[in-house]
């Protein structure tokens, strides 16, 4: 079974606060049930948002120097959302470490949502413990393959793409819908439909209206290209 030191051994990472990981790899469900000197990781996943942020756009910009604003943002995006950074999470077996409560492993144990926060939760424990140049190395070597190698084909968001895949076919306007609000900023899931024909053909869940209507559309597609 893995822990910590082989998650750190992993990256390379020599430190003397090994604290702070394990605050990056704990839930608050766990804080919640059992005491803990060390806290849990949403305070890091703030700041290990704001640099993942900075050395994508980093990244992006130098590999894609004749990429406009919008497409270079557009590619960021691509790059730190959800679905993402969860692919990364289990790449490395963050999944196989975290520290969950009793509650939260009967209600959704290691969620995609609490995985890609984990994700960014330590970036920020190793911004803090080793610096900035070395997080951007670490991340360099985890994106820079993918970002290179990746279809440009993502500058489209799903919705355009399913605007354009529809209206191939038929003059209907595709329409999205929220039907779901549970929780409270910052963790607040919403779920929208997309639908055309008065049929529903994709649904998905986000933190906002906007990434939840992109997660209906990417299902729609997925089902449309079978």
């Amino acid at each position: 079974m893995l822990d910590i030191s082989d998650i750190l051994k992993g990256f390379k990472i020599e430190t003397t606060n090994r604290g702070l990981y394990k605050q990056a790899f704990t839930h608050s469900s766990y804080i919640n049930e059992k005491k803990s000197k060390y806290g849990h990781y949403e305070r890091l996943e703030f700041i290990g948002d704001g640099v993942l942020d900075l050395v994508l756009a980093d990244l992006v910009y130098k590999a894609y120097p004749k990429l406009d604003q919008g497409e270079l943002s557009k590619l960021r995006i691509y790059f730190v959302n959800g679905e993402t950074l969860t692919k990364y999470a289990r790449r490395y077996h963050f999944d196989e470490v975290l520290l969950l409560g009793k509650g939260q492993k009967i209600n959704g144990g290691t969620n995609d949502k609490i995985l890609e926060d984990v994700f960014e939760a330590f970036l920020g424990a190793v911004y803090l413990d080793k610096g900035f140049d070395f997080v951007y190395s670490l991340l360099k070597d985890i994106f820079l393959e993918d970002i290179k190698n990746v279809s440009l084909n993502v500058l489209k968001d799903y919705k355009s793409q399913l605007q354009e895949f529809v209206q191939a076919d038929t003059r209907n306007c595709v329409t999205y819908r929220c039907i779901s609000e549970k929780g409270n900023p910052p963790h607040t899931e919403f779920v929208c439909e997309v639908m055309w024909d008065n049929q529903v053909y994709g649904v998905g869940k986000g933190t906002s209206k906007k990434k939840a209507e992109q997660e209906a559309a990417r299902d729609a597609l997925s089902k449309m290209v079978r």
